[in-house]
């Protein structure tokens, strides 16, 4: 199948096969783990004949529970997993340490083994808090690791165990993940300047708003065209911002007028300390790939017209 550049509507587009027989035999056979989240829930938005996906929960398949991981994964055919799962809260990981290190590697370790002996592709969401903030320029995938809380430290050894474990992965960090769904920024926004008429948010904190629509499409796409120059990715939309300029950008977008202040980090302490600057390099992606990753604002407004929509 044609590699096209695209901004990521490409799996959107017509059949995979015009043979029905054909469809049924070579769909491919997905597992998304974590689909309650953001981006297992845009993925099931985006879902089309091409793919045959199960979507599991924690309820589902206890991604920390070794044996029931294998047996899942023997009991059911399955050519690529997404592993969407994980312990996301960065401020409850500082004080529950072990709960966030079960999820993001004992977990990922289960799935890996599980990838291994029945040949099935991994692709593993992590995150741009394994940095610890002190670039001054977009971090690429080759650049030294060093996060500064528990939350980073348990997505860099989930990881870890990836590449010790299995060859046919892909690796994704993403950053300021948001979406029409769940608890995420762009929602938080919305629903405080309904209450109120100032806001504060901080303004020296650096990275990219990452739509997860966007996302999700290119992990689409990517087992669609079967790639396999497997390693570790870099993927936010692209475009610098702070979480002021991400506030500022929903209420203009979105036709509200609210003060809104910039605050410094100091003004508004967390229990975990957040990367400084977390933007990412996403050369690579967009070299490998053949893609065009859109520019942050541009998925905003997406974002928002859907949510009116709604």
């Amino acid at each position: 199948m044609e590699n096209k550049e695209r901004r990521g509507a490409t799996v959107r587009e017509g059949c995979y096969f015009t043979n029905h027989r054909a469809i049924f035999q070579m769909t491919p056979r997905i597992l998304v783990t974590g689909s309650n989240g953001q981006l297992g829930m845009c993925i099931k938005d985006l879902e089309s004949k091409k793919f045959n996906i199960q979507y599991v929960n924690s309820t589902q398949l206890d991604i920390t529970n070794r044996q029931q991981v294998k047996n899942f994964f023997k009991e059911n055919k399955i050519d690529w997993c997404i592993n969407c799962a994980a312990y996301t809260a960065v401020d409850n990981a500082e004080s529950d340490y072990d709960k966030a290190y079960e999820v993001n590697v004992l977990g990922v370790k289960n799935l890996a083994e599980s990838c291994k002996e029945y040949s099935i592709k991994l692709i593993h969401i992590s995150t741009d808090f394994v940095f610890d903030g002190n670039n001054n320029i977009p971090y690429k995938e080759s650049d030294q690791t060093k996060p500064i809380g528990a939350y980073g430290e348990t997505k860099l050894k989930g990881e870890k165990e990836v590449t010790q474990i299995i060859k046919e992965y892909f690796i994704i960090r993403t950053s300021w993940l948001y979406s029409e769904h769940g608890s995420n920024f762009l929602k938080t926004m919305l629903r405080l300047s309904k209450d109120r008429n100032k806001l504060g948010v901080v303004g020296d904190q650096i990275g990219t708003p990452t739509y997860a629509k966007d996302l999700a499409e290119t992990i689409l796409y990517i087992i669609e065209n079967d790639f396999s120059n497997y390693g570790l990715y870099h993927y936010s939309n692209n475009g610098v911002a702070s979480w002021y300029d991400f506030a500022k950008a929903i209420f203009d977008i979105s036709s509200i007028e609210i003060q809104l202040d910039n605050i410094s980090t100091k003004q508004f302490p967390t229990p975990a300390k957040r990367p400084h600057f977390s933007v990412l390099d996403k050369t690579k992606a967009e070299t490998s790939f053949n893609t065009r990753i859109p520019y942050w604002r541009d998925s905003l407004e997406i974002a928002i017209q859907n949510l009116k929509n709604e």
